[in-house]
């Protein structure tokens, strides 16, 4: 199974028995100068979902909330044991969906990956793509049985703000920042305080996908997602959404040493002394 699979090969494979499809949208909108509000999408999984899948709550088991409406990296052994009780297993091939671009997808892909599960893949397009094509919706909870899914932690896969201090003192990795240019360059400012953490390049998530929501051709990605493929990347965006899609694309596109800064600017911001200059 490839890492990025289409409507039709879903629709070709679903019901197989290690299949497991997870929906992991989520509910987001802006919330005054605090960024976004998110908020779990149960609701709307629970009015109709790709058949089979479970639902992936990254408002809830998948995280841990520290404010209302923002959240955190889980414990690996924690994520493990939620994804083991939604049905994944050693053994399994998942596939992910949400509904906006595939960044919650490619969060959970990223934390899967971080605990050394490889065989998952996000599903292009997602929810809408599978709704707009006129393919079956259901309003049935799957149960798939509960596995167990081994720790086989890559801590390198995940930055935290030590490190990205250290990038941002001394260099030593490229940092790129994922949220739309307006933001990185000061222009408007959704968590506070404007613009980037110094040293960051720009690349807009949403810059990867078309206007239905698909990922770029990989010719087309390769024009946009450049630099050094052996030298080690640390993304970040508000909440480590929208860093983990780019992530996904650099995976896919060979870059060696890919990290996500999971706290990323929810965290960042939240020590005054951590540094944020603007430009443009």
């Amino acid at each position: 199974m490839e890492s990025l699979v289409s409507t039709d090969w879903l629709s070709r494979n679903i019901g197989e028995p290690d299949l497991v499809v997870l929906d992991c949208r989520v509910h987001m909108e802006p919330h005054g100068e605090s960024g976004f509000r998110c908020e779990s999408a149960r609701a709307a999984y629970d009015a109709g979902h790709i058949p089979s899948a479970g639902f992936a709550d990254l408002m809830g088991d998948l995280s841990v909330a520290h404010r209302p409406g923002a959240f955190a990296l889980p414990a690996p052994e924690q994520f493990c044991a939620a994804m083991g009780a939604l049905g994944v297993g050693d053994r399994s091939r998942v596939v992910l969906y949400d509904g906006l671009m595939s960044i919650w997808a490619a969060r959970v892909w990223w934390m899967l990956k971080w605990v050394g599960f490889d065989n998952a893949a996000i599903l292009d397009g997602g929810f809408p793509r599978w709704e707009v094509e006129g393919r079956p919706l259901s309003t049935d909870a799957d149960r798939h049985p509960e596995q167990t899914l081994t720790l086989n932690l890559r801590p390198g896969l995940v930055a935290d703000a030590e490190e990205v201090k250290s990038v941002v003192a001394a260099g030593g990795a490229c940092l790129i920042d994922t949220l739309p240019e307006a933001h990185f360059s000061g222009e408007e400012s959704l968590y506070g305080r404007p613009g980037h953490i110094p040293g960051a390049a720009n690349l807009f998530a949403g810059a990867l996908v078309d206007e239905a929501g698909r990922y770029l051709p990989e010719d087309a990605l390769a024009k946009l997602v450049t630099g050094d493929k052996q030298e080690r990347q640390i993304t970040y965006c508000g909440a480590g959404v929208m860093a983990s899609s780019n992530a996904f694309i650099m995976s896919r596109l060979g870059f060696k040493d890919v990290a996500v800064y999971m706290g990323s600017l929810q965290e960042w911001l939240e020590d005054p002394d951590n540094p944020m200059e603007t430009s443009g």
